[in-house]
């Protein structure tokens, strides 16, 4: 039998789901040692990313969520794409959840009249660092980043994206 996958928008009924794809990947493939607690916006993801012109959305199969997506407007024109995870049977070019994301993140930034989109990401997420380059970003120093970008501490290597 095979699962539907399917991309739509974040619902409230999803937030359980988001926190048990996102912690095991950080704390467990990663070893970043990072709480819930420690990420508040996983509390609040309408009131953090569903404002402005951002959004977060979810790769679902059979309804549980395997993938996700955020984009944080950070005003002028800029988003910042943050919780790009893909649960670890869901990866790959073959299964394209990845590509099905932020393919809809950057529909909708273009839709939304966003003129960049910056994100970073750890050094140790080096498949990640492949699939950004592959989409067109281009890695920056942290410098380079605007001033309102939400920098996280576990950040190293960062990324800009023109729309």
């Amino acid at each position: 039998m095979t699962m539907q996958l399917s991309v739509q928008r974040y619902h409230p009924r999803y937030q359980a789901g988001v926190r048990d794809l996102i912690l095991p990947i950080q704390n467990h493939e990663f070893n970043i040692a990072i709480t819930a607690e420690q990420q508040p916006d996983l509390s609040d993801i309408a009131g953090f990313y569903q404002q402005g012109s951002g959004d977060f959305w979810l790769a679902l199969a059979d309804d549980r969520v395997v993938g996700c997506i955020g984009l944080k407007d950070i005003g002028q024109r800029q988003a910042a794409l943050r919780k790009m995870f893909v649960a670890e049977g869901w990866r790959g070019k073959d299964r394209g959840v990845a590509n099905s994301l932020l393919q809809t993140l950057i529909a909708h930034g273009r839709k939304e009249q966003l003129t960049e989109i910056w994100l970073g990401t750890t050094a140790k997420f080096l498949a990640a660092h492949r699939f950004y380059e592959k989409n067109g970003f281009s890695e920056v120093a942290a410098v380079a980043l605007p001033a309102a970008f939400p920098l996280m501490k576990v950040d190293t290597k960062f990324y800009h994206l023109t729309l």
